[in-house]
């Protein structure tokens, strides 16, 4: 089976650039939920929301601050994207 170049560049870099944006996003979650987990393993807390709440906050606040960063990026691909497309 053969496949077109072009289509499997494309694929590949819509992956990479959709890890690229979730990643900052995702390491945030997991540093405050390691956080949350220590304080809570050492004060004997057990409460769920207590975790998932801050998580929640901290990756909505990196998502609001990178979104500048996450639009250009965006922005970027559809431009190449568009131009690998009327080039053909």
């Amino acid at each position: 089976m053969q496949y077109d170049e072009t289509a499997v560049m494309m694929a590949r870099d819509m992956l990479l650039i959709a890890l690229k944006i979730a990643a900052p996003i995702l390491a945030a979650g997991v540093i405050v939920g390691l956080v949350v987990s220590i304080v809570q393993a050492v004060t004997s807390i057990q409460d769920q929301t207590l975790t998932f709440v801050p998580k929640i906050v901290v990756m909505i606040l990196a998502a609001a601050v990178l979104l500048p960063w996450i639009v250009a990026k965006l922005v970027d691909y559809a431009s190449d994207l568009l131009w690998l497309v009327s080039s053909q």
